[in-house]
């Protein structure tokens, strides 16, 4: 018999949802953690997390490329 654990069976804190969102952003979200997250979790909370981390992503690359653009003189 499997006995639920007790860190699964609660609402993700504010950690936990970015930790979430960051490993189901790079595709390496492990099932115990996914479960809890539909479980336990508020939509909203995980759209809002994702759509910052987007933007974030979007920036940073943006950055890059401007950076490697300007060092090569265009």
């Amino acid at each position: 018999m499997n006995k639920p654990d007790p860190d699964n069976e609660k609402k993700p804190g504010f950690w936990q949802i970015v930790f979430s969102t960051m490993a189901a952003f790079f595709g390496v979200q492990s099932n115990k953690n996914r479960e809890r997250d539909f479980k336990h979790g508020n939509i909203y909370a995980y759209v809002a997390s994702g759509l910052i981390f987007t933007v974030i992503f979007i920036f940073c690359v943006i950055t890059v490329v401007k950076m490697v653009l300007s060092s090569r003189g265009m």
